[in-house]
């Protein structure tokens, strides 16, 4: 049994050692650009990533530490992914925090502890622990935000995002007292189990799943709870802005699959309608606001209240007529839709970071004027990643957006074909935003006074890579979709 207990923990104890490790031989260190730090954690998180996929390539499910934690595919999937995800943050985000006096090991530790949250919140199998992994995730992140201390605006959003954060968490725990109240557990199998006797009062369940349901949406950021993500988003540090909006969407998608389906399938038709409500309500507040924006980084956190409304639309498909038939397919859909909304993501905002120099900040709409004649490459990149985003084939999401459609027409059910028909109007109408920004690079004259940073090789062929990779996943989605089901389907069936 210690033998399993320690297995299941394997890599989020790497990870915790690496922080430290980091942490202490960063104190060290008297390079001016930190490489030293910057290749350990590298190298650690490579390390992680590793353990991850061979632990999901192995396709076990194992449960230790008294059943509060599993390790599974869908866990190690997404935790592969979220690996992946701050490496490719902090490697876009050196350059830029080197000019901005934010290079101390500071970031790179609170990063690392920002991933090893997300490690605990997608293997948690117990109330306390995705808790845990949350504050702990939270907590980091608000340290990020406040990293430029001497910065008025990172400073207020800091403030902001803690605030806002904190109710949130209010809510989420107050929702989880009550389930455990109900349930007389925190084990998520076992309230499960116990919602499945029909015994229990449902009033008291419908009050659990309600607040349960509001925290979920706050860390996914859709509306109504949506109201610190354009000031966030804005206010931080653009290394920062990637990190919250990248990562952390896989760890609140999977808490709220670990919460609401393998805890609470049980009330599918309760937390179902107000997916619903949530996700229509994001697509157009979400497709709405951005359009008016001028800010490229307040018009992608619009764009991301309406991307996190068109994923939770696949979130409502999961139990149709009271049989879970079309569960593997709609959950896999979601899944693999936030994956490629991470990935697009990446590239967009270490785009905006690259084009940033000391004392810039390329992030209004207007920076990015004539772009094609001053560098016809980053342009096709960033063309790329707006089309992705925009649901323009043959990039990746296009797909993700075919997936999810899919997944609610293939339930044959009117209410759910209405509900893709609307998310097809409301998508054209986010497709405007995003064709705006191609339109400025490419037709729109430079500013006299506009350059570019200094190029990094490293930088542009990692951008590069990104753009890649938003298009080969768009031609070949077979793989990646495999591996969602895969991993969601193992999920289920314990």
């Amino acid at each position: 049994m210690n033998a399993m207990n320690w297995l299941v923990v394997y890599p989020e104890a790497l990870l915790l050692l690496a922080a430290c490790t980091v942490a202490l031989l960063d104190l060290f260190v008297t390079d001016e650009k930190r490489r030293p730090t910057f290749w350990l954690t590298q190298l650690s998180l490579g390390l992680v990533a590793a353990m991850h996929w061979v632990y999901f390539d192995g396709g076990a499910t194992v449960y230790g530490m008294q059943r509060m934690l599993v390790s599974d595919p869908m866990g190690h999937l997404l935790a592969f992914f979220a690996t992946l995800a701050v490496m490719i943050t902090v490697a876009y985000a050196q350059p830029y925090i080197a000019n901005r006096d934010m290079l101390k090991g500071e970031f790179f530790t609170l990063s690392m502890f920002v991933l090893l949250g997300i490690g605990i919140m997608v293997s948690a199998n117990n109330f306390l622990v995705v808790y845990l992994g949350l504050e702990l995730m939270s907590l980091s992140l608000y340290a990020l935000v406040a990293l430029r201390r001497d910065h008025g605006v990172s400073t207020e959003a800091a403030m902001k995002y803690f605030v806002l954060g904190a109710l949130a968490s209010g809510f989420l725990l107050y929702g989880l007292s009550m389930m455990y109240g109900a349930t007389k557990s925190l084990d998520i199998n076992e309230v499960f189990a116990a919602i499945s006797t029909g015994r229990i009062n449902p009033t008291v369940l419908t009050f659990g799943v309600v607040f349960v349901v509001a925290g979920l949406a706050f860390k996914l950021g859709v509306v109504p709870f949506h109201m610190w993500v354009p000031d966030v988003y804005q206010g931080a540090p653009t290394a920062v802005t990637l990190l919250i909006g990248g990562a952390p969407k896989l760890a609140a998608f999977a808490i709220t699959v670990r919460l609401l389906v393998e805890g609470m399938l049980g009330l599918a038709v309760d937390w179902q309608q107000m997916m619903v409500v949530l996700s229509i309500a994001s697509l157009v507040i979400g497709n709405l606001a951005a359009i008016a924006q001028t800010n490229l980084k307040r018009m992608l956190a619009y764009s991301t209240i309406s991307q996190m409304g068109f994923m939770l639309l696949a979130m409502t498909a999961g139990v149709v007529n009271n049989n879970t038939l079309s569960a593997g397919n709609a959950y896999s859909s979601a899944m693999f839709y936030v994956v490629s909304y991470v990935l697009t993501t990446l590239g967009t905002f270490g785009l905006i970071m690259f084009l940033s120099r000391a004392g810039f900040e390329s992030e209004e709409i207007s920076d990015l004027a004539g772009l094609s004649k001053r560098a016809p490459w980053l342009a096709g990149v960033m063309t790329v990643f707006m089309f992705s985003l925009a649901g323009v084939p043959p990039m990746v999401g296009f797909y993700a957006k075919l997936a999810v459609l899919q997944a609610l027409i293939t339930t044959n059910l009117p209410a759910y074909i209405w509900l893709a028909v609307i998310a097809v109007m409301l998508s054209l109408v986010g497709a405007f935003y995003y064709l705006r920004v191609v339109k400025v690079m490419y037709f729109d004259e430079p500013a006299k006074d506009a350059g570019l940073p200094v190029q990094s090789s490293g930088i542009s062929a990692l951008l590069a890579l990104n753009g890649a990779a938003v298009l080969v996943f768009g031609l070949l989605p077979g793989g990646l979709m495999d591996m969602c089901k895969t991993a969601i389907l193992r999920a289920l069936a314990t």
